[in-house]
């Protein structure tokens, strides 16, 4: 009878979703986290879509259709987000240190693609980063990297 009362108040499930979780969910919710860094600032431009196609291309290995299809997986998810914690916890699960430090990079790749820097979208790359358990100073040096890249740096 307990195990009924645990399922229906979700006890159960955060085992059964951990079971499910691998490395294709763990890119969904980076792509999520991309699209939430374009959005941290309001606006969510052409630019910065391409940005993020292009960076799971590379990324990811990807064609064209492939990445769109993820993408939209992606803001889906995105946009029924209550919280950043829950795509954290699936990348930190799945993803190595390295490659949690290179979505970081990607993630001010993205919120650079309109040629802008918000504090919005600063503040939440510092929490991001935070629960990916980058340093502030992996974070810098992503950002300092990704700067290089836009030809700013």
């Amino acid at each position: 009878m307990f195990e009924a009362i645990k399922k229906i108040f979700g006890g159960g499930a955060a085992q059964e979703d951990d079971d499910v979780c691998d490395g294709a969910d763990a890119r969904e919710c980076a792509v999520a986290l991309l699209v939430e860094a374009a959005l941290s600032d309001g606006i969510y431009a052409d630019i910065e879509q391409d940005m993020i196609k292009n960076i799971i291309r590379n990324s990811f290995q990807m064609g064209n259709a492939d990445a769109v299809a993820l993408l939209e997986a992606a803001e889906l998810r995105a946009e029924m987000a209550v919280d950043h914690y829950a795509f954290t916890r699936v990348i930190k699960a799945h993803m190595p240190k390295a490659e949690r430090i290179a979505l970081v990079g990607h993630l001010w790749d993205v919120t650079f693609a309109d040629g802008e820097e918000s504090p919005f979208e600063d503040s939440f790359i510092r929490r991001v980063g935070a629960l990916l358990a980058v340093t502030d100073h992996e974070r810098a040096a992503a950002k300092k990297a990704s700067l290089g890249r836009r030809g700013d740096g």
